[in-house]
């Protein structure tokens, strides 16, 4: 049962200060409303896809019982929606453990998302990771870490520099957690550092022997996978 009711007004003049004062409250209602929609907007928006910050942080992350890697980073934002992730803006850093708790790699980013369900992290912009054992020095602009599997893994290019200097450029790559087993995709022509002692010199009237001031370079051949010892 549905009640009605009605309120009569008599007069025109008492209609028109009704109709005013409506149209009073309407238009301070849409001020109001105005001013703080963005805000309330915003509010609204974080609240809803749940947004969660932290500053200095410090987080880990475990494989089969065993602590595998240390990720610090100054800031951090947590989205609980229909994908939830960590996102990582203004850059992190990564320490690589072995067994022994001992740091075996160690990775730094500008930017980096951490997709928790799948276990994996994207990472872009000025993408480092160095080998503690023998220095190699991977760098690229994206690169993806599967935890589960422990490997990175990228389709885009990417340069590995070696303790000696030769430098073995290409296009993707695959390699170990532990950063000891890689394989170039699609690899380029590399360029490997000669040692000044390589070059005998010229010998001149006085026997003083001429050697290049400038470093020489050749050509490096190029390798479908660079496996370190």
């Amino acid at each position: 049962m549905v009640y009605q009711t009605h309120i009569p007004i008599k007069g025109s003049s008492c209609l028109k200060r009704f109709q005013k004062s409506i149209s009073f409250l309407l238009l301070l209602f849409l001020m109001v409303a105005c001013e703080n929609s963005e805000q309330e907007i915003q509010a609204f928006t974080e609240k809803k896809i749940g947004v969660d910050e932290a500053k200095a942080i410090e987080t880990y992350f475990s494989q089969s019982g065993k602590m595998r890697a240390k990720l610090t980073s100054p800031i951090m934002f947590r989205y609980q929606d229909t994908l939830p992730r960590v996102e990582f803006p203004q850059t992190l850093h990564v320490d690589f453990y072995s067994d022994s708790l001992t740091v075996e790699s160690i990775l730094d980013a500008k930017y980096g998302r951490y997709l928790e369900g799948q276990k994996k992290m994207f990472l872009k912009d000025s993408v480092v990771v160095i080998q503690r054992f023998n220095q190699d020095t991977l760098r690229c602009q994206e690169l993806w870490w599967d935890q589960n599997k422990e490997i990175f893994y990228t389709d885009k290019p990417v340069k590995i520099t070696k303790r000696d200097g030769t430098v073995l450029p290409g296009q993707g790559l695959e390699a170990s957690q532990d950063f000891r087993n890689i394989k170039i995709i699609n690899p380029s022509q590399g360029i490997l550092p000669v040692p000044e002692s390589d070059f005998t010199g010229i010998a001149t009237a006085d026997s003083s022997v001429v050697t290049d001031s400038v470093p020489k370079r050749r050509p490096f051949p190029s390798a479908d996978s660079v496996r370190p010892q």
